[in-house]
């Protein structure tokens, strides 16, 4: 009961700073005070539908928004989000181009449960689209997840993971993104020994933690900093009496989304009084730059316990992904059984989350997957998200997994004329993480 009134006392706060934005908006926005020549009134209510939105966005999924993708017809076609696999902690959906004759290229993006909805990767579904017949992994928000569904852990992540490539099949290109690369590098090694038959045609791992103690940083000494009784008082609370999850001890999205902030206070808090001083002179829009990235940063989603602190204990702290030594149901998963999965890793230079060393430290878990099946990418100057979602991944990593998929598929490699002069990727002969800069 303790932890439900903290959970509820946070939905509390967050309702009631809505309540004070929405009132300052409506007080301000009053025509008679027209009449005094006076800012305040001005400022007052952009402080208000400011501060209104900021936390109305909170406890809002965000919408895909991807309506049409042109095609190679030049003409627009309506873009469609269909359910294809429901399950209780997270679906399978699909993008559907109406109009247009399937692509060749089916792609997997494993979204991140890390305090985000799946939609936090809108504009790498949509870059993709043109190109590709795209999947995503939608997790749910374990607020509205009845107790009475069970569990939901990193084996379990892992068990979607293989449930989504048997439906998919064979043909499928598997890109995981940060979180979810180690636990699908885990899903594959699985079905590499025990259903080889669907396994995936290739795996892209962009940006993870596969072995968190390659290249520290804030984010992986923090996990050893604590221990996991210590982590479980601090972070776990009950769902309130609001949500269909009541009673269900979560990691709260609302808690996240404080650490996010408080490691960039300085930087956040410019951003919104700048938003405010723009709203105050009318040149702010509904669909600006700030709202756009605050709409998805501000949308926060409640993690399950179990899988939270399965991850810290088994990912970050036991290292079971980097040993080679994850289960599933108690029956050991071998990482090096993966002999046909072409593999490419993506890191970004100066990624300070996932940083270079972690993610390509899962070469040291393929000793029988083939050389000319191995590519390794370091981004120059790109951080956590332009490796994913920013510039440098529209212009430079994009093309170049289009044509990791189309080589290993037996198709002409497609590289964009914005590459052409770029040194491909390399093929490294079994790099360690010592030549990676960190």
């Amino acid at each position: 009961m303790h932890n439900m009134m903290a959970y509820d006392w946070m939905e509390t706060v967050r309702v009631t700073n809505q309540w004070l934005g929405a009132t300052a908006q409506a007080f301000g926005s009053y025509p008679a005070h027209g009449l005094a020549p006076n800012p305040f009134f001005q400022t007052l209510s952009a402080w208000g539908d400011v501060t209104e939105r900021s936390f109305d966005r909170m406890v809002v999924k965000p919408d895909w928004a991807i309506d049409t993708v042109v095609g190679d017809d030049g003409r627009d076609h309506v873009v469609s989000v269909e359910k294809v696999v429901e399950q209780d902690f997270g679906d399978l959906i699909r993008f559907r181009v109406q109009g247009r004759p399937d692509k060749a290229r089916r792609v997997l993006l494993v979204a991140p449960m890390s305090g985000h909805y799946a939609t936090l990767l809108r504009s790498t579904v949509a870059s993709l689209l043109p190109d590709c017949e795209v999947w995503i992994t939608d997790w749910k928000n374990a607020r509205d997840i009845p107790v009475s569904k069970g569990k939901f852990d990193v084996e379990d992540y892992a068990r979607y993971i293989v449930a989504f490539l048997r439906h998919l099949g064979p043909d499928t290109n598997v890109v995981a993104v940060c979180q979810p690369v180690p636990l699908t590098l885990a899903a594959v090694g699985w079905m590499a020994e025990h259903d080889p038959e669907h396994q995936p045609a290739t795996m892209t791992l962009i940006g993870g933690p596969v072995d968190p103690d390659a290249a520290p940083t804030e984010v992986t000494d923090f996990g050893r900093r604590v221990t996991m009784g210590q982590l479980e008082r601090m972070v776990i609370q009950r769902v309130g009496f609001k949500y269909a999850g009541a009673g269900r001890p979560v990691y709260p999205g609302l808690l996240q989304l404080a650490s996010f902030i408080s490691m960039n206070t300085e930087l956040h808090g410019k951003a919104f009084s700048d938003q405010i001083m723009r709203v105050a002179k009318g040149e702010a829009g509904d669909h600006d730059k700030h709202n756009k990235f605050y709409d998805e940063y501000l949308a926060v989603m409640d993690m399950t316990a179990e899988f939270y602190l399965s991850t810290v204990d088994r990912v970050f702290k036991r290292r079971d992904i980097a040993r080679n030594a994850f289960e599933i149901d108690g029956q050991p998963v071998d990482i090096t059984k993966i002999s046909a999965v072409a593999t490419m890793i993506v890191e970004g230079e100066k990624d300070d989350i996932s940083a270079p060393g972690q993610c390509i430290a899962a070469l040291d878990l393929l000793p029988n997957l083939p050389k000319d099946k191995i590519v390794t990418h370091l981004e120059p100057g790109a951080g956590h998200y332009g490796i994913f979602a920013g510039r440098s991944w529209r212009n430079q990593i994009r093309p170049l997994v289009i044509d990791f998929i189309d080589r290993n598929a037996g198709r002409p490699a497609t590289l964009t004329a914005a590459n052409a002069k770029r040194p491909p990727s390399k093929k490294p002969e079994r790099p360690s993480s010592s030549s990676i800069p960190v």
